[in-house]
């Protein structure tokens, strides 16, 4: 854990040191080539930085946000557009850069709100979410006796627990240090009533958030069709997600992710399809329940047979859960000893 602390904190420095002279370095340079040559040794160190960890989840998740989300960014920046702009307060540059921060631009709204505190209702929910995680690593173990549709919904279920976990703990960090408050990053996707309804408004939502601008939107314009524009931006995802899972097994990757994301994509283009051919026919969409039942379905069974593939293949899942029984582990012990800290303290101005 001690390495891993100290991986945590050169791998901050090093991109914090990065994104300021990212900042620095386009500030007075055009959008275009002049900006994009400036961030290429940011873009180059940027990969590089996720190995400093050992932990799967450390370096999963940085990966995420530093080689997919910040790169896409500086993209954006080198092309004058997106949420990035030299002009931004050097801390609050480097804090949207490295990590999905929403920037407030109503600055009285700002003053108004004690941004810096979280309100109670986030950590109630936080809360349950992270005791439903901890049952779900305890079952664990069950899960090789499980059917498919059992494996693939719990799968489902631990990938959602652990990414709001993840992504809830840099919303409270970004609160207490900036006044920032993070992008939402899913909006109960377990109630999405289609595909489109599932990726583009619930699930993981920076993922579309850096996609319409840096994929859909260029490639819609160029062939004027907006499948081709979904269709391109499902295909870098799953590109973007075989990286991710490079870091995740440090293994080529299969095919498999790109393979599901192409085959969503792909869906989601017919789908809306006949949306527009329903409509025009006059045709009786499906009840709600019932459209929501037969998405889950669908992306747990795809999910299962072409997203965890390749990490169950590997044997990483029990990785991965050792890692969660390993941290719960630590944060008890943590946990102990500060109870324990605070009672020395108090004993004797009660004594």
């Amino acid at each position: 854990m001690a390495s891993e602390l100290a991986g945590l904190a050169v791998v901050s420095a090093a991109a914090a040191g990065a994104l300021a002279y990212a900042r620095f370095a386009t500030a007075r340079l055009a959008p275009g080539v002049p900006r994009l040559a400036a961030l290429l040794p940011v873009l180059l160190l940027l990969p590089v930085l996720p190995f400093a960890f050992s932990s799967i989840h450390l370096r999963t998740i940085s990966a995420f946000f530093l080689v997919w989300l910040c790169a896409f960014k500086l993209l954006l920046l080198a092309a004058g557009q997106g949420p990035l702009h030299p002009a931004l307060p050097l801390v609050r540059f480097v804090a949207c850069a490295a990590l999905p921060v929403k920037v407030r631009v109503d600055e009285k709204q700002q003053q108004q709100r004690s941004s810096r505190s979280l309100p109670p209702a986030f950590l109630l929910s936080y809360a349950a979410k992270a005791a439903l995680f901890a049952v779900l690593v305890s079952l664990r173990c069950f899960r090789p006796g499980m059917p498919a549709y059992a494996v693939a919904a719990f799968d489902g279920a631990h990938v959602y627990l652990m990414l709001e976990l993840f992504l809830a703990s840099a919303a409270a960090l970004a609160r207490a240090l900036l006044g920032a408050e993070l992008e939402p990053q899913f909006d109960r996707p377990y109630l999405a009533s289609s595909l489109r309804d599932f990726w583009g408004r619930r699930w993981n939502l920076m993922v579309p958030g850096v996609l319409r601008p840096c994929v859909y939107r260029p490639v819609r314009a160029r062939l004027g069709s907006p499948a081709a524009g979904v269709l391109a931006a499902f295909l870098v995802s799953g590109l973007m997600h075989e990286v991710m899972f490079y870091y995740i097994t440090l293994e080529r990757g299969t095919g498999e992710v790109t393979a599901f994301f192409a085959l969503h994509g792909a869906c989601a283009v017919a789908e809306a399809w006949l949306a527009r051919r329903g409509r025009l026919m006059g045709w009786r969409p499906p009840p709600r329940p019932v459209a929501t039942a037969l998405t889950l379905a669908f992306v747990t069974g795809t999910g299962s047979w072409l997203f965890f593939a390749p990490v169950i293949r590997s044997g990483l899942d029990k990785a991965i859960v050792a890692e969660c029984e390993a941290m719960g582990a630590f944060l008890e012990e943590a946990g102990r000893n500060l109870a324990a800290a605070t009672a020395r303290m108090v004993w004797p101005a009660t004594s």
